[in-house]
Formats: C-alpha cells, structure tokens, sequence
C-alpha cells in the first residue's frame, strides 16, 4: 500500500523525463523491429508498381502540406519517390500550396542523390506550386500539358521527354494527395468523380478517421495514415522495389508469401549493416556481371564458414573509385544496409511505440494507486 501511496505523490516531472527518455533513446539507438503492413498500403504499393516500367503510365503526387506536419508526411512522400525511381515509374508532382513548393524540391533532393541516372523531365517532373484547384483539375481530364502548360523550371510542358504517351488521367491514373487535413477533396470531386481517376491519400494519423469512409466506399484506392502508414510503406519499398537478385535484377513483385517468410528479417533491419555475403555460387554470378574487376574482388573479400564477405567499412575510398560506381553500389546493396533517410518512419515508429506503452504504464499504474489509496482511505 505504501508503495502506490509513493506513486500517487510522485512529482510528475519524474513521469516527464521517462517519457522524454523513453523516445530519445531508440532515436538515438535504433533497433530492428517489423511493421505489420495493412491492405490500404499495400493496395496503394501494388497499383503504384503496376506502372514500372511503362511510358504510357504515370503517378501524381500532391504535396498539400506545410512544415508543420513534415514528420508523419514527408517519410511517405520519401518512400514513394523511392519507389518509382528504383522501378522506373514516372512521376509529377505538384502543389496547391505555395508552403508545398520547397517541401518538393526537398524531398525530391533528397532522393535523387541516390539515383544519379535520374533526369527532371525524362524519368520526374515537378509542376511546382498551382493555383486554382478546381480549374485545374477538370483541365488536367482533357490535356495535362495544356492545364499546366509550364514545369516549375519554366520548360514548356509538351515538350518534355516524360511527356511521351501521357495526355491526361487515362496515363497519369494515379493521384496520392499528402495533407495533414481534409486529404483527397478536389481529386475525388474532380478527377475521380469526373475522369474515373484513381486517388490515394497520405494523411496525418488524427485525420485517418475522416478519410476511412471514402476508402471503405471506394473512392479511395490506398491510404497511408501516418507514420505508421510510412513505416509500412518503407517496408514494401525494401522487401520489392529495391530488392536484387539474378531472378529479379529490378526489383520483385508484391507477394504475401514473401511478406511471411523469415529470410524477409534481414532485408528490412534498420540497424546499420556492412558486410555483402555471398554463397560460392552467388558470387559466381556476381562475379560475370564485372569481369574485368575479378582480380579487385578477389583481394578485398574474406571466406568464412564457407560463405565470401566484403565489409565494405574496410575498403579505403581508393578501392571504391577503382570499383566504379556501380559495382560498389551493387556491393553495398548486398549489405541490406538502409539509409537512414529510408528508415525514418521505422526509427519513429519505434520511439513512438514505447513512448505510448510507458503512458499506458503510467495510467494503470496511477489507477490502482488511486483506487487502492481510496480503499484504504474507506477501511481508516
């Protein structure tokens, strides 16, 4: 009894700093933990992928949001450039909000150092910040180069090689609006409703409620719901779009069964990993695709357990300029090693996890310390 008469008087500035503690530590120190994916976000992924690799099939992703609600959106808005650069998936962007602009070129930046064969106007184009919605939306159904006539570096719009074989939402039959309110509106009343277009959602957790009824109706082909949503999505993105193997040099498409199966672990830990092992057969196959770095590759790797290791923190940036670019990206995609800019939502998914398991703590612990001081209160 006394101890929760200790508790009930405890100074709260105790409680704050566990919580505090409780989320700074796995920001600091990441752990691998997995993230259960839901049916909105893979809906969302698989539809996306569907596109890989087509010219006469393109996404538009709106960025109707401020730098305020940049911590559960912007992973998304990562995680989904990401996706359409490994997998050859054409892109536009674009925003109704003049706070939206910079928020673009961010996050495209931010993606693209990754992928230096990726060109604005042949594989993105950004149409930067827009105005009136509604105008826009019903001219995009007739002619998207008319509608908006210029990119947001001022090139004409017909006149870009990303153009080719994309007219209106027949082509670009994906629109994913990211708000931190009311998502998806226009599109909906316009696109869809209108052209027949698809709209997916990434929303702020808060908002998900508001946005369930038109995904439940239809109206809505995916929904990403914060960063839970963004953690899923970044899932996805490592266990297929960026995956490589001889079967699959491109990337994998969806599958449950993969989802399931254990060897999955080791593409989606977010822990920092360095070492590229192959089987002899493996390396084998490695090997042909760079023959003339044969002899490179011969002295840089270790043999342990009948398996061949590359640490790749042990190769001096000399080595790495002898390998080229893109033998040593291949090298460091063996790894599984993920950026810390691709696991972002995962990190934050884990600190928010155990930031909301010690508050559930508190509470139950607080309730039995009150009603057992109350009981005790009653029998005196």
């Amino acid at each position: 009894m006394k101890i929760f008469e200790k508790l009930q008087a405890l100074d709260r500035r105790y409680i704050y700093i566990v919580v505090a503690l409780a989320i700074i530590i796995p920001l600091m120190i990441p752990y691998n933990s997995d993230v259960v994916t839901t049916p909105p976000t893979e809906n969302l992924y698989q539809l996306i992928d569907s596109y890989a690799g087509r010219s006469d099939r393109a996404i538009l992703i709106s960025f109707l949001h401020d730098a305020a609600t940049m911590p559960e959106l912007y992973p998304m808005e990562i995680a989904i450039l990401r996706h359409c650069f490994e997998r050859k998936i054409k892109v536009f962007t674009m925003t109704f909000t003049p706070a939206g602009a910079p928020i673009i070129d961010f996050a495209i930046n931010t993606v693209k150092e990754e992928y230096p064969n990726i060109q604005s106007g042949v594989d993105y184009c950004n149409f930067g910040y827009k105005i009136m919605p509604m105008i826009t939306a019903l001219g995009m159904g007739d002619n998207i180069a008319t509608a908006i006539d210029t990119d947001a570096e001022g090139r004409k719009l017909a006149s870009l090689p990303i153009m080719k074989n994309i007219v209106n939402y027949n082509e670009m039959n994906l629109i994913i609006e990211t708000s931190g309110s009311a998502a998806g509106g226009t599109w909906i009343t316009y696109a869809r409703s209108k052209f027949g277009a698809n709209v997916a959602v990434g929303v702020t957790a808060v908002m998900a409620a508001d946005e369930y009824p038109f995904l439940q109706s239809g109206q809505l082909v995916g929904m990403l719901t914060g960063l839970k949503g963004a953690a899923e999505y970044e899932k996805l993105v490592d266990v297929f779009a960026a995956y490589r193997d001889d079967y699959f040099p491109n990337g994998r498409p969806f599958s449950k069964e993969i989802l399931r199966d254990p060897s999955v672990n080791k593409l989606i830990n977010i822990t920092t990993q360095t070492q590229a092992v192959f089987t002899p057969d493996e390396f084998k196959s490695f090997l042909a695709k760079y023959p003339d770095q044969a002899a490179n590759l011969n002295s840089l790797k270790q043999e342990k357990d009948g398996k061949i290791i590359f640490d790749v923190t042990k190769i001096s940036p000399d080595q790495q300029k002898a390998m080229g670019y893109n033998l040593w990206t291949a090298l460091n995609k063996k790894t599984y090693n993920i950026l810390y800019k691709f696991k972002v939502a995962r990190i934050g998914m884990n600190a928010q996890s155990i930031a909301h398991i010690m508050i559930l703590l508190f509470i139950i612990i607080g309730n039995i310390g009150y009603f057992a001081t109350r009981s005790k209160e009653k029998k005196a």
